[in-house]
């Protein structure tokens, strides 16, 4: 197998770099590191620029890019240790081909370039190939001639290494060119930290969300699919949420709604709601808008009421098929998707102020069949809001894409409408999809 000299970097040293030799006992003093006025104000805008993002690998990429160009290297790359002191990553400037850089693969092993890691100290080679441990490079590699590394650190913890190649006016690395990625360093590796404590506290803030809402029972003869897809940015604890269950008289209630809010606040606040609706539609079997009353009168009991949109629903089974009766406290309409590839929002004109506000204000119920084979979609404002975008334009496009896929499975519906891997959520989704049983052409 060919070698690489960037694959080799925990192996044995890339390009078959070791450090820098000891400074001799007696030798003059390293003069003081001083940038002139422009270099600074270089290295203040790199700082500045990787400060600015908290997606990790935007960080990774600004790191190597804004090393490359203060130092003048014709080549970079950034080695990055997994928590488990492995190397998961590896970023590259100046070799642009994505054939040769995907063969190179990961960093592995041992090796000096570890020991540089345990040591936390720069290393710099003048010559790579008069070393006698130099290794050569694949076949259409770059042919490279010096070295200058230095490890990514914060209060003892190795976040990777960062490697330069060749300066392009061909001199060698020096004293200023060590000081001054060592520099970088420090600031990078403070912005490698803070973006990995970011996507800890959004990892743990979704699985939070998660844990409270419900698994949904079974509906039959009703299919139930749902989806919930947290903001893309923090704060991403927030107050939307599902629910749907069987009613003693037989009916199924469903629920989507939404706690104003998107703090540490809202996602007890929105339990506390899902529970009370819950209760109070258990309690009596009544018309939507009675229930939502009673959750109105129930949220008096607060000194500071929280608020909420949501629309609430009872999905009833008669001689004529299948019924929706709900009512709608200042949410999205729900969509009806007919078998056939139609699609129109329920939306009367009675539309109710969301719950929590006023008490006294009165709610409606209001009654549309549902028919054989179609899908009723309720959803969180976040799935049709746009920065930007006018809400009408999310809604029509939201429609046009659910009617396409009319006869689709509701779980590749949901995936269709929440693409968790192809999409931006400027605010957290809810999705909850039910659909009733027939022949589609009935």
């Amino acid at each position: 197998m060919a070698h690489d000299p960037w694959q080799r970097s925990y192996d044995s040293p890339p390009f078959g770099a070791v450090p820098a030799d000891e400074p001799q006992q007696g030798a003059a003093p390293a003069s003081p590191f001083v940038l002139g006025p422009q270099r600074l104000r270089r290295l203040l805008g790199a700082v500045a620029a990787i400060s600015a993002d908290m997606d990790i690998r935007a960080v990774l990429h600004r790191i190597v890019e804004a090393a490359t160009d203060l130092v003048g290297a014709r080549y970079g790359a950034l080695g990055v240790l997994g928590d488990d002191g492995a190397v998961t990553d590896l970023i590259t400037v100046g070799i642009d081909d994505p054939h040769l850089c995907a063969a190179m693969g990961l960093p592995q092993g041992h090796g000096l370039l570890h020991t540089l890691v345990a040591d936390r100290r720069p290393l710099r080679v003048s010559d790579v190939a008069a070393h006698p441990r130099s290794a050569g490079f694949p076949a259409g590699h770059p042919v490279m001639r010096t070295l200058l590394g230095v490890p990514l650190t914060v209060r003892g913890t190795v976040y990777g290494d960062l490697y330069l190649a060749d300066k392009t006016d061909g001199t060698p690395f020096d004293d200023d060119d060590e000081n001054l990625l060592t520099t970088l360093a420090s600031a990078a590796s403070i912005s490698i930290e803070n973006a990995r404590l970011y996507e800890h506290l959004k990892r743990a803030a979704e699985h939070f969300q998660r844990r409270m809402l419900p698994v949904l029972p079974d509906l039959s003869p009703l299919q139930a699919a749902v989806r919930y897809e947290p903001a893309s940015e923090l704060p991403r604890l927030g107050g939307d949420w599902y629910d749907a269950m069987v009613l003693p008289d037989g009916a199924t209630c469903v629920v989507v709604g939404d706690v104003t809010g998107h703090d540490v606040e809202a996602a007890p606040l929105m339990g506390q709601l899902r529970n009370m609706l819950r209760a109070l539609a258990f309690d009596r079997c009544e018309p939507p808008g009675p229930t939502v009353s009673r959750l109105d009168r129930a949220l008096t009991m607060f000194e500071d009421p929280p608020m909420a949109t949501l629309v609430f629903g009872r999905i009833e089974s008669g001689p004529d098929g299948h019924t929706f009766s709900w009512s709608n406290a200042g949410h999205p309409p729900p969509l009806l998707i007919g078998a056939v590839g139609s699609a129109r929002y329920l939306a009367p004109a009675q539309h109710g102020i969301p719950v929590g506000i006023d008490a006294s204000v009165p709610r409606f119920s209001h009654v549309h069949p549902l028919p054989p084979a179609s899908t009723l979609l309720l959803f969180t404002d976040g799935l049709v809001e746009r920065r930007g975008q006018d809400i009408d334009a999310g809604l029509g496009d939201l429609a046009e894409q659910a009617a396409a896929l009319a006869r689709a499975p509701l779980d590749d519906l949901c995936d269709a409408l929440v693409p968790r891997s192809r999409r931006v959520f400027d605010d957290d989704v809810a999705v909850l999809a039910l659909r009733t049983p027939g022949d589609p052409a009935q």
